[in-house]
């Protein structure tokens, strides 16, 4: 840029006063301000301009190898699909094995059976409540079950009557 000290500056001005005249300087002074304002933006314009196309052409480029890459891992994703593929047609077309891949439904109806079985094992519901209808002919309190278990001896003992 242009260094313009305070000196260089007032030399300008007294040029300017001597050349336009004292009438007509202030509209000089008027149309180089707007004139030095539309410079600044047209500069500013094109530095924005130019950082944007070199993020631009930053942008195009990482594209370009996350393109690269993408392809490179579909690539290796088929080579080893068509190889698990082949390994699976050789091992199908054996001779050794004799018996024929189970049939879809009868392997549906085991896993919804295992799941039945699965689910009958971790359910909350205790399993001999399960064996039973379904509802308890006779419920107990806690007392209860402690005094049907304990000795009659003590029982007797532990009672108290009031007259």
């Amino acid at each position: 840029m242009i260094d313009l000290g305070l000196s260089k500056l007032a030399l300008i001005g007294v040029v300017a006063l001597i050349v336009v005249g004292p009438e007509r300087l202030p509209k000089v002074a008027r149309m180089a301000g707007t004139l030095f304002g539309r410079a600044q933006r047209y500069i500013n314009d094109v530095k924005s301009e130019v950082s944007r196309e070199i993020e631009l052409e930053e942008l195009r480029k990482v594209h370009k190898d996350m393109q690269e890459a993408a392809s490179n891992v579909e690539q290796s994703i088929a080579k080893n699909l068509s190889e698990i593929e082949t390994e699976v047609h050789t091992s199908l077309s054996n001779p050794l094995l004799d018996t024929p891949p189970p049939a879809p439904e009868l392997v549906t109806a085991k896993a919804k059976d295992f799941r039945k079985k699965k689910l009958a094992r971790t359910s909350a519901i205790p399993a001999w409540y399960k064996k039973q209808s379904g509802r308890k002919a006779h419920v107990l309190s806690g007392a209860a079950r402690v005094a049907r278990h304990r000795p009659a001896s003590v029982a007797r003992k532990s009672s108290v009557s009031f007259h």
